[in-house]
């Protein structure tokens, strides 16, 4: 599957699992909760699927998993300060990011 293609499922799914781990918390807005973390784990999917084995990232020589590390890090670093649940936001970030950036690495063309 082509990089790109592949980094939106891996969004879809990762977004998809992050909502459902999110159901039995609660919040002020719910519904906006929920969107905007499917939304930031959709949008590293996407973004990854773009950059890993983009020639400005092979030159770098940065395995897919590292690259995934700091996107995801990146990406969801605006939504740990707005929330201030920096180690769950960052550490779920960073680790999927890793899972997302093997698996494009490994599987995409």
């Amino acid at each position: 599957m082509n990089r790109l293609a592949l980094g939106v499922v891996c969004g879809l799914v990762w977004g998809a699992l992050t909502v459902v781990s999110m159901l039995p918390l609660t919040f002020p807005d719910k519904n906006a909760a929920l969107t905007g973390a499917f939304f930031n784990r959709f949008a590293i999917g996407a973004v990854l699927g773009a950059v890993i084995g983009s020639p400005q990232v092979v030159a770098l020589g940065a395995p897919p998993w590292l690259v995934g590390v700091v996107v995801a890090l990146l990406i969801s670093a605006s939504d740990a300060i707005v929330t201030k649940a920096y180690v769950p936001v960052l550490a779920l970030g960073v680790l999927g990011g890793a899972i997302v950036g093997l698996v494009i690495g490994r599987w995409g063309t």
